[in-house]
Parts: C-alpha cells; structure tokens; sequence
C-alpha cells in the first residue's frame, strides 16, 4: 500500500513533494490543516492509488514496476523455541521472489530514491504458505489507514492542477504519525541494488509455540553484503532502468542473499501502530537465510503477496494496517488477472 514516494507526477516526485511539505508543517493552525477521514475501505486506496498514478492495464496497482526472482530459504533453529511451525524443522523450502519500487507507475524511474518493496512466498512441504512482504522504511506513513489515506489525499492537484505542498505540510501536523516514515525517506538514498537494501516488515505478527505461548515479533531483512546507497552523482550517471540487470550481474557472482531477523517485542512495544519503530535495543533472533539464484521472467505475475499469509506456528495480529492489506490486495489482483 506504500505507494508514497516513487511516482512521477506532473514532472515532480511525490517524494521532492514529501520533503518540501516537512518544510511546512509549522502550518498546523492554518485553514489548510485536516484530519484524517474516519473510515475509509479497501476500493477507496485502489481508486485513490488510480487518481494518483493513473490507470494501468494489468498491472499491480502498488509496486507496479519489479522483477522476479528465484531461490531458497534455510531456515534457522533459533526460532524453533518460539514458534511451532514445521517451517523452522526443515533444511531447506524453495522460495519465490519479487523485488519492486513502490507506487503505480510501470515505468518509474530506478534511479529516484523512494520506496524498494520484496514479496516472498516460501513454500512448505504440506502445502502452506509463508508471505514475507515488506518495504525499505522500517515504518508505515501513518498509525492506521485512515491516516494513510488523508496523506495520499493531500498529494492529489489542486485547482491549479499541481500537488500543493502547504497542504501536505499542514495535513502531516495536524496527523503526525504520518512524519517518521516520511523523515525516513527523506535520508535515505536510492538503494545501489534490490540486493543492497534493507527490508522490514514494519508489521507485528506473533510466533506460537505447541503450548499455545505467543511471543511478539518484527522482522527485517538484512542484505548479507551490507546496504548500499547510490550518491546524487552516481544516481545521474545511471539509466533510469538498471536494477533488473544489476541483480542478474550479482547472481551471476553468487552474491545474493539475505539473513532474516526477527525483533522480539516486549509487553510496551505497539502491536497495532506500524507508524511506531520498536526500540533498536530489542533482542533478535535469526529465522533464516534467503539466497536468490535466479532473477527475471515472469513467474511471480501470478502471485499475490499478501502479508497475511502466515504458516501455523506464526499469526498475524490486529494492526489495522495489515488487515486492510488482504482486501486490498486481493481487488488489485483481481485487477490485474483481468487486464483492468
């Protein structure tokens, strides 16, 4: 649902939008401030999502532009005494791929900074399913959706047919749960490689053990080879369309993969608040390594990663974030399977 900060609009970023707003938000008293609407469904974010970036055929409504990817995830025992998933049993379980940009445009431009997705779908043995999904801003733009959905309100054009930054400014003021992603990005450079970028679930889910103990988790994924950012000169240097091809170079090396983390909350840290970062002082364990073999083709068209797809031994919690994530999804990939 991030789809914040990699659309070209009108010949500006939303995300140069979003740092010149953090400029203004001194504007809470202003007759431009506004709350968030309060409530807002599913269909409302794939039609705002459409308002925003236009309308494309057959494409993902978020996280348009991406590439596929193949290989494998071992996972580790550490997560065994939390969890009584049979995930953590086994040596090894075949893992599908995609990495993205976020917003709805198919043709963004790889060099801008902005948000990098990654959907995984591990498959087990006895047929269950684990969706890791996750962006590269360690939180949500906003506490709930419906905050999410003011925000990307305030990026639409005005009467003068352009996005009016004062507006935005005002709006994160009065609703400042919307500002920690948002400075986040504004600090984080274009990754170098999908392979050279964190991941976090930004998510709270819960390991189960055979007893029924549940035991509060985030997890992030960390890039083996160490995250990397491209400089401004660096970036202006590159096509606008490499990422693809830097991958594929990177496999060719046998130089990608990632180790999976797991954040242990304790009984102060949210579980309802993804806009709400846990203190960087929580234990962690290991849950296992991705590693990416193969990358292109379009094996992973057909897949919805849907975060709320968890194995027994794992369960999702009541972040409204991630709830509205399913319906979400699930009318963006009823969308796409007919060409809408």
């Amino acid at each position: 649902m991030n789809i914040v900060f990699q659309k070209k609009y009108q010949g500006s970023s939303l995300a140069c939008a979003s740092v010149l707003a953090l400029g203004l938000v001194s504007m809470s008293g202003s007759a431009l401030a506004q709350q968030a609407p309060e409530s807002v469904s599913a269909n409302d974010f794939i039609q705002l999502f459409a308002k925003l970036g236009g309308e494309h055929a057959g494409m993902r409504k978020a996280h348009a532009r991406g590439v596929c990817a193949v290989g494998s995830f071992a996972p580790a025992s550490d997560a065994a005494q939390y969890s009584s998933s049979a995930l953590f049993t086994l040596d090894e379980v075949p893992a599908q791929i995609r990495f993205s940009l976020g917003g709805p445009n198919p043709v963004a431009d790889e060099r801008e900074p902005g948000t990098r997705g990654v959907g995984i779908q591990l498959s087990l043995p006895d047929g269950g399913k684990y969706h890791i999904t996750g962006n590269n801003t360690p939180v949500f733009t906003g506490k709930d959706p419906e905050t999410f959905f003011g925000f990307l309100e305030t990026l639409l054009p005005d009467e003068n047919g352009k996005p009016n930054p004062a507006k935005t400014g005002a709006y994160i003021a009065a609703n400042p749960s919307v500002m920690p992603a948002l400075a986040y990005a504004r600090s984080n450079p274009a990754p170098a490689s999908f392979s050279r970028s964190d991941y976090f679930g930004i998510h709270t889910f819960f390991f189960e053990n055979a007893q029924g103990e549940q035991t509060k988790f985030r997890w992030h994924l960390v890039p083996d080879a160490g995250p990397l950012g491209l400089t401004a000169q660096e970036s202006a240097s590159m096509p606008s369309e490499f990422l693809e091809q830097r991958l594929k170079d990177e496999i060719a090396d046998g130089s990608v993969s990632f180790t999976l983390m797991a954040a242990i909350g304790n009984e102060t840290d949210s579980v309802i608040d993804p806009s709400q970062q846990w203190p960087a002082e929580r234990p962690s364990i290991a849950m296992g390594k991705l590693t990416v073999t193969e990358a292109g083709g379009q094996a992973c068209n057909p897949t919805n990663f849907d975060p709320n797809i968890v194995p027994s031994g794992i369960k999702t919690s009541d972040d409204p974030v991630l709830k509205m994530r399913s319906p979400a999804y699930g009318i963006s990939f009823g969308k796409r399977l007919s060409n809408q």
